[in-house]
């Protein structure tokens, strides 16, 4: 029966689309056939089994019932914030305004309960993780675009631009969602000369109204460049520290810690001191999950306290660092033994590979049992999933299957 549900709530699909795709690579298999399923967002080892980082399933398995058991304080606690920030911004004083989340999911979602009106658009590059179009439309917001720059290619300053004024203009506020560095999902990360560009459209912007950068730190562990992702961080920190434009983060344990399960994150604001932004998220937490899960943040604690720990988790985050790497060059040497451009990849756990026409290409795919996910500008393809020795049947299957540019 579902004369129940209000209107604007019927008629939707059964499972997320990227979950969907997977179940079906599942059932090709079960069927008998052979599969590539690069749809997955998990990483997984060359045998297809999930990958679980042996140091973080040590801590877990150390923590009491004290760690577990007991109700996390709304917010989150201030010790675990304060860690899961320093992760990335060993400077850092503190947290600054910051909450406990379920993953990043949940920073996300609540960035658009409190810097956004219901009918208002935030702006995300094109292209952009599909679930952030579900997160929007579940608060009742619309979803604006600018490019990611392409291989080799500047940010295009003045579309950036124009889309940043625009928004400004209609609704007199802006917040951006950047997934930078480690781009989900083309894999690449913003030059410094990028980076410096876009700081200075976004600081122009903040002269006419609210500004709110927050940068989504998904896979900052998983890179071919960890020189790189650090400029990266202290670039959006000077940024921050100016106080022009509020920069924020949306970070999670799920890919970092391969705790997806734990759902754990959090949404921080470090060079903000504000309480009027602190009670809103504060309060958000409450009126949405009331209380994030203890044990996550009494792991993260555990390992902000034990320096071996904390190396071996490093060993374990550049070995497979180094696994992506060797199927992101396979893929590369695959696809130009087919006559296409290499993808070049520098962190996280996706690329792009550009083609017309992706929901019939992935179609096509699909009937040779190689899965992708269709994005408006190409396929996304989890490196995540797909092993090196793949690779050659991919750029194969994709160039006979449908035409590419």
């Amino acid at each position: 029966m579902t004369e129940q549900l209000i209107p604007s709530r019927r008629g939707f699909p059964s499972d997320d689309p990227i979950f969907a795709l997977n179940a079906e690579a599942q059932a090709f298999k079960a069927a008998g056939g052979s599969v590539l399923n690069a749809t997955v967002g998990a990483l997984l080892d060359d045998a297809g089994q999930l990958v679980v980082l042996e140091t973080v399933m040590d801590l877990w398995r150390e923590l009491t019932p004290l760690e577990v058991a007991p109700y996390a304080p709304i917010a989150g606690d201030p010790a675990y914030l304060k860690a899961l920030v320093q992760r990335h911004w060993p400077a850092a004083a503190g947290a600054g305004a910051a909450c406990a989340t379920p993953g990043g999911s949940g920073a996300l979602g609540l960035s658009l309960r409190n810097f956004l009106e219901r009918g208002q658009s935030v702006l995300t590059t094109a292209p952009y993780w599909g679930p952030y179009a579900t997160l929007a439309a579940e608060n009742g917001v619309a979803v604006a675009t600018a490019p990611w720059p392409g291989a080799g290619e500047p940010l295009d300053a003045t579309t950036w631009d124009a889309a940043l004024r625009a928004l400004m203009r209609t609704q007199g506020r802006v917040l951006l969602w950047l997934n930078d560095p480690c781009h989900n999902p083309t894999g690449r990360s913003l030059a410094a000369a990028d980076r410096a560009v876009l700081s200075g459209l976004l600081r122009d912007v903040a002269a006419l109204g609210p500004v709110t950068l927050l940068l989504d730190f998904a896979y900052l562990d998983y890179t071919r460049e960890p020189a790189a992702v650090a400029e990266a961080l202290a670039d959006y920190a000077a940024l921050g520290a100016q106080g022009t434009v509020l920069v924020g983060a949306c970070m999670s344990l799920s890919k970092s810690m391969t705790l997806y399960g734990a759902r754990a994150g959090a949404i921080a604001f470090p060079w903000s001191d504000d309480p009027t932004l602190q009670a809103a998220l504060t309060q958000s937490c409450r009126g949405t999950w009331s209380n994030c899960a203890k044990a996550p943040q009494s792991l993260l604690l555990r390992l902000a306290r034990e320096g071996k720990a904390q190396v071996r988790l490093s060993a374990e985050h550049r070995h497979w660092s180094e696994v992506l790497a060797s199927r992101a060059l396979a893929l590369d040497a695959a696809l130009e033994a087919n006559g296409r451009d290499g993808l070049r990849w520098q962190g996280g756990f996706f690329v792009t590979v550009a083609t017309p026409e992706p929901e019939a290409v992935c179609g096509r795919l699909k009937a040779e049992g190689v899965f992708t996910v269709p994005l408006q500008e190409g396929l996304r393809v989890g490196l995540c999933g797909l092993r090196a020795a793949d690779a050659p049947r991919f750029a194969e299957t994709l160039c006979r299957v449908g035409s590419t540019r």
